[in-house]
């Protein structure tokens, strides 16, 4: 009589799992597994499958056309040859990042995968690649950098019909939530069910959360990480995104990462502090032995005030993230300047001892790309190192207009990239023809809509 192997033996391998995944399995079985990767926007693409047909060893496999699609899932016809073959890729799933999926009604686990072509060399067309690319470059120069982001996001009634306005959340008064109260913890009180969820489905994943605070806006949340390798910075942003998304569900209402989702209320950010330590010292290359600043830091800021300029469409990528970086854009800074701790400026440098010496990016919207973002943003410090360029000098008063502002919309920001011949070098330029292809589509097709404003004003007035 043939016996057939268990679901506990056939999953042997959960076992060597994070402590976290262990206590949220409580003894059960695991029913399914996810492996993932990011596409171009950020979200999550991939496969599901029984826990017993998954094997970490193995690898997986996905058609590449998945990264040739706008956000509206549209394809977009590139000059790639023979681009609709739609050759698979290999998915090859990376363990470390393997955590709970906390809010299904069976015991998953997701695990986000390296994307690899059918040679086992790294897709460079791959988000999380891109982000590698850069930190091989400066591991060749012997630095580490270190970073920290900040989540912005708002929880929002549903919104069902998407001709209707978006309105801020009913919270456990009964009452609708209301801006203007930034870090008010009566504000965060109102819809403490979310956050507790978010808290509790952060700890099954063994993810850290370093703070939560009222942001600004009617229903306007914040999350700060702690600082950390980028990579796995990334990763954990990319998890929170789809988490947060279901802790909000669970409890009744949207959470939305567009970077302006309500006229008058303020934008969402991904803020990201930056720092670099010596690889062999451990020590921050942006302060000397005595404390103060070094030419390092200067030409990371330097290459930030440059080359960022030419990288917006990374930080700020669709039609509506521009809405948020306007001269009157309610915290959102519309330049790249700089200052010591000076809100106003797109470049911050927050009060801190100097082993704590960072560089923080207040220009990258949260409808972003992690991975994409961080790299963009590393990458033009590291020109800025390599290039020793040297910044304008720090502003001394609050920047509301500059003579180089950013760019307005998306398509002068792409006009910006498409000239960035060194960020494209260092980004790698088959990735940055099709983001750039994307948005142009992106783009052509948001022209062709007929706005609500439009019909208001336009119909029976002109």
């Amino acid at each position: 009589m043939r016996h057939r192997k268990s679901k506990k033996a056939a999953t042997s391998w959960a076992n060597e799992l994070s402590d976290e995944f262990i206590d949220y399995l409580d003894g059960r079985d695991l029913d399914e597994v996810e492996v993932i990767v990011s596409d171009i926007a950020g979200t999550s693409r991939g496969k599901a499958m029984p826990a017993y047909k998954f094997k970490p060893d193995e690898a997986f496999f996905l058609p590449i056309s998945l990264f040739y699609q706008t956000i509206s899932g549209a394809y977009v016809d590139m000059d790639i040859e023979n681009q609709w073959f739609e050759h698979d890729v290999t998915l090859v799933p990376d363990m470390s990042t393997a955590c709970a999926i906390p809010w299904g009604d069976d015991p998953s686990i997701q695990v986000i995968c390296d994307m690899k072509t059918r040679d086992n060399a790294p897709l460079g067309l791959a988000p999380r690649n891109v982000l590698r690319r850069v930190l091989a470059l400066y591991e060749t120069e012997g630095w580490v950098p270190i970073v920290a982001p900040e989540i912005e996001f708002y929880l929002t009634k549903p919104n069902i019909d998407p001709t209707e306005g978006i309105e801020p959340p009913v919270g456990r008064t009964g009452r609708q939530c209301v801006g203007s109260q930034v870090y008010s913890m009566a504000a965060v009180d109102e819809f403490g069910p979310v956050i507790d969820t978010i808290y509790d489905f952060a700890e099954t994943q063994g993810l850290k959360i370093d703070t939560v605070i009222q942001e600004g806006g009617a229903g306007q949340v914040e999350v700060n990480l702690p600082h950390g390798n980028p990579i796995e910075l990334a990763d954990q942003v990319f998890y929170f995104k789809r988490m947060i998304r279901e802790a909000a569900l669970k409890n009744g209402m949207f959470a939305t990462f567009m970077a302006k989702p309500m006229r008058d209320e303020p934008g969402s950010a991904m803020h990201l502090h930056q720092s670099i330590v010596d690889h062999e010292t451990g020590h921050n290359i942006f302060s000397d032995a005595d404390g103060n600043p070094t030419d390092e830091f200067h030409h990371f800021i330097g290459g930030s005030q440059t080359y960022l300029m030419q990288a917006v469409p990374l930080l700020a990528p669709y039609v509506n993230s521009y809405r948020r970086i306007t001269v009157e854009g309610q915290s959102a800074p519309s330049n790249l300047e700089w200052a010591a701790d000076n809100r106003t400026t797109g470049l911050r440098v927050p009060h801190s001892g100097p082993e704590a010496r960072r560089l923080e990016n207040r220009v990258i919207g949260m409808d972003c790309n992690p991975y994409l973002a961080i790299a963009a943003s590393l990458a033009c410090g590291y020109i800025g190192l390599k290039n020793k360029v040297s910044p304008r000098a720090a502003a001394t008063e609050e920047i509301w207009e500059t003579d180089k502002p950013l760019p307005p919309n998306l398509s002068s920001a792409l006009d910006l990239f498409e000239g960035a011949s060194e960020i494209w070098e260092v980004l790698g330029s088959d990735f940055c023809q099709l983001f750039l292809d994307l948005k142009r589509a992106e783009n052509e097709e948001y022209q062709r809509e007929i706005s609500p404003w439009e019909r208001q004003h336009l119909l029976l007035n002109v």
